[in-house]
């Protein structure tokens, strides 16, 4: 992996939230790449409960300012940034005060999933796409985790699909076990259609339950890593018929040379 470009895209990494399957993958993930003197960048939402003094973020001001055009609403940008204690990884943090302000991630105190989840997945999928452009900075690898996440696959191929600075990017996206109960915003399909995406690569949204989610992230993807040990039964059987490269479960502690092997012989498709 000397020298390649891997972008993480995750709704969760640790240290900045409390360790989960996602959060502690994203983090893992990256590190085996940093570690093989491979290139990383890593984006997640900088939401409300993140505690900034602590974690130390800060502003990227030539990074920021931008407006993201959300469902005909206008939706300024933040980036922040921040180190990894020990690791030599930076962070990136796309932030909105009325998407990501709120204390807490995807759901309020009584366990009721945002209604906005939708437009702050767009907006977050947006937000990393125009900040990578501003970077200048060409992945040849795009790896997604979590749901939250999940429609970055989507707009990279269906609106930033003649961007010259992806052209060469491979995505792949990681499936976990069941991410949230019940279904997004029912509305969900024409808020992405107003970025002018054809509505028959959207069918799967219309029942935007986590399953379908899921689907259209994979259905835009270059491969797939199940990366629960258990998913759920249509995602599997979608899976197992996939005409595209799909990493079957690895426990954390042989994931690296899995992973490893897989960027390199299946995905970027170099010899072993």
């Amino acid at each position: 992996m000397k020298d390649k470009r891997v972008l993480y895209v995750s709704s969760e990494v640790v240290p900045y939230l409390p360790e989960t399957e996602i959060s502690s993958m994203s983090f893992e993930a990256a590190r085996m790449v940093n570690n093989k003197n491979g290139q990383i960048r890593i984006f997640m939402p900088r939401y409300g409960n993140i505690n900034e003094r602590r974690h130390q973020l800060h502003e990227v001001i030539r990074l920021s300012g931008l407006n993201l055009v959300i469902n005909d609403l206008d939706m300024p940008l933040i980036i922040k940034v921040a180190s990894i204690p020990k690791e030599r990884m930076q962070v990136y943090f796309i932030d909105n005060e009325d998407y990501f302000k709120r204390k807490a991630t995807y759901a309020d105190e009584e366990g009721n999933l945002f209604k906005d989840n939708d437009e702050r997945a767009i907006f977050f999928a947006k937000g990393v796409i125009e900040t990578v452009k501003k970077l200048n900075w060409a992945p040849d690898i795009i790896h997604v985790h979590g749901w939250l996440a999940s429609f970055l696959p989507l707009y990279l191929r269906n609106y930033y699909g003649n961007e010259p600075l992806f052209e060469n990017s491979k995505i792949v996206t990681s499936v976990y076990s069941n991410g949230f109960e019940g279904q997004l915003n029912e509305a969900v399909v024409d808020k992405i259609m107003f970025d002018a995406i054809d509505e028959e690569v959207l069918e799967s949204l219309k029942n935007p339950n986590y399953v379908n989610v899921m689907k259209t992230a994979i259905e835009n993807s270059d491969a797939a890593i199940v990366a629960s040990d258990s998913i759920p039964d249509d995602l599997q059987t979608y899976l197992d018929g996939l005409d595209k490269p799909v990493l079957s479960y690895t426990p954390k502690e042989e994931a690296e040379e899995a992973y490893l092997n897989f960027y390199t012989t299946k995905v970027l498709e170099e010899e072993s």
